[in-house]
């Protein structure tokens, strides 16, 4: 499953004191890597569902990424246990790939979440767009810090730009690399309603870095629907994470309890059924969903056993139901409030969509091996998902905060890309404007900005647009 040449470097970096390490394989040192960085701590203050300011107890992009690489690593060894390759030899899936993926899948994300990364693809239309995946591709082969230049040059002649970030293995970096696809240097020329979204991929400006990933893991720079085992595993994992850690959280916020969930208004459900359906090439019901729904949160209604008598009244009938009601309005009340029992339902669904994960092994490309979940499960995980997002993330409540947070966003880049905004940034960040060439100047505003907490964010625009602007002995 594992070759010479996937824990390969763009550089081989000696170490200062010459120390061996064969205590530690070459995917740990990543792993490490990765944990020790800057992008990745930065993550506590950047909005996973939530404004961070609103409370400390809800989840942030960090505590999110924790999650998702614990469940990636429970999948890898998941599948380590229960199947074998064409030869029938045990399957060995690298776990440290796995959770590195994990933790490093929204280094990305720009402050505000969707909004902020809406701001910058909007921003960035003509200079090769923003996307999140894109991002953390960017962030951990260029932008991060591991490799000394000397002098400061970070471009050389011919304008190439020769950061190598934290110069990770090749295997490393495809496990994130989502969406094998390049993204359009300009899109003004673009259909209207196609520049209403980000495009998935990656960025021209690391095409180069993908093909060195390709080659080096499948020996072929040119292969198409390029997605290790490993990437595979992250995204399922992410889904997984996303359709039930997010749903707890707003259970918690109070957006919903489980009774409202079941008797959503139609519109809701239908909007939820649409969305499945084009996911999953579907052709479900309003009902269908309701079904799945009504299956996930089965446990508290499984308490309420109530005898009809024969020839009952329409009076006794009536007040039957009212308990009926009442038994199940308590139950779901007590679910949403109660954070063990949330935590249990969480747990259960997590286990539950783990155990739904299958795996085929490519003895032609093996990194290339195929995971998925069953069909009964990824309806689950989808329901839940698309549920999670038209009832929280376009709600007015969040809607009103992520508003702010685009505004915010953009601002900050049309003060920095006017003329010498660009002395508004850090030094270092200044360092690399001045040396990039002309068409990559928005891209390192582009950078700076992504790279900012939302906390930041806010402070940054306070200074720049406040009339009482703080000291400016404040530290960048």
């Amino acid at each position: 499953m594992y070759s010479s040449s996937d824990k390969k470097r763009f550089t081989e970096v000696p170490s200062r004191l010459n120390e061996s390490e064969e205590y530690r394989s070459e995917f740990r040192r990543d792993y490490a890597r990765l944990i020790h960085s800057p992008s990745f701590r930065r993550l506590q203050g950047k909005t996973q569902l939530y404004p961070s300011v609103e409370s400390d107890f809800f989840r942030n992009r960090l505590t999110h990424s924790l999650e998702v690489a614990q469940i990636a690593k429970s999948i890898a060894i998941r599948i380590n246990h229960r199947f074998k390759n064409s030869k029938g030899d045990q399957i060995i899936i690298d776990e440290n790939i796995c959770e590195f993926a994990g933790l490093a899948h929204d280094l990305g994300h720009p402050p505000f979440g969707h909004q902020g990364e809406e701001a910058l693809d909007e921003s960035m239309m003509d200079y090769g767009g923003f996307e999140g995946n894109a991002q953390t591709l960017r962030i951990l082969t260029k932008l991060e810090k591991k490799i000394i230049h000397s002098e400061n040059i970070f471009y050389d002649d011919s304008g190439r730009d020769t950061r190598m970030g934290l110069n990770l293995t090749y295997r490393s970096l495809a496990s994130i690399l989502k969406y094998d696809n390049q993204i359009p240097a300009c899109r003004n020329l673009r259909k209207p309603e196609d520049r209403e979204h980000a495009v998935k991929g990656f960025y021209s400006e690391e095409n180069d870095v993908v093909k060195e990933i390709k080659k080096n893991i499948v020996g072929k720079s040119t292969i198409s629907n390029f997605k290790t085992v490993e990437c595979q595993i992250m995204d399922i994992a992410d889904d997984i994470a996303y359709s039930t850690y997010d749903l707890e959280d707003g259970l918690k916020a109070g957006f919903y309890t489980p009774f409202k969930i079941l008797f959503s208004d139609s519109t809701l459900i239908k909007r939820v059924r649409k969305k499945v359906n084009r996911t999953l090439n579907l052709d479900l019901s309003d009902n269908d969903i309701i079904d799945v729904l009504f299956d996930i949160f089965s446990d508290i209604f499984s308490d309420i056993k109530l005898e009809i008598p024969k020839n009952v009244s329409k009076e006794e009938f009536r007040g039957l139901a009212i308990k009926v009601s009442q038994l199940a309005f308590g139950g779901s009340n007590f679910l949403a409030s109660n954070g063990a029992v949330r935590t249990s339902l969480t747990s259960y669904l997590v286990g539950e969509f783990v155990r739904g994960v299958e795996f085929e092994y490519d003895s032609k490309y093996p990194p290339l091996s195929k995971v998925w979940l069953k069909n009964d499960v990824r309806l689950k995980v989808e329901v839940l998902k698309t549920f999670t997002f038209e009832s929280q993330i376009l709600s007015p409540k969040l809607k009103i905060a992520e508003y702010r947070g685009k505004e915010i966003v953009k601002s900050i880049f049309s003060a920095l890309s006017s003329r010498n905004g660009s002395t508004l940034m850090p030094e270092d960040h200044r360092t690399l404007y001045q040396q990039a060439p002309h068409e990559s100047k928005n891209r390192i505003i582009c950078d700076y900005i992504a790279g900012m907490t939302d906390r930041y964010a806010i402070e940054f625009y306070g200074r720049l647009m406040s009339e009482n602007p703080e000291t400016i002995f404040k530290p960048y």
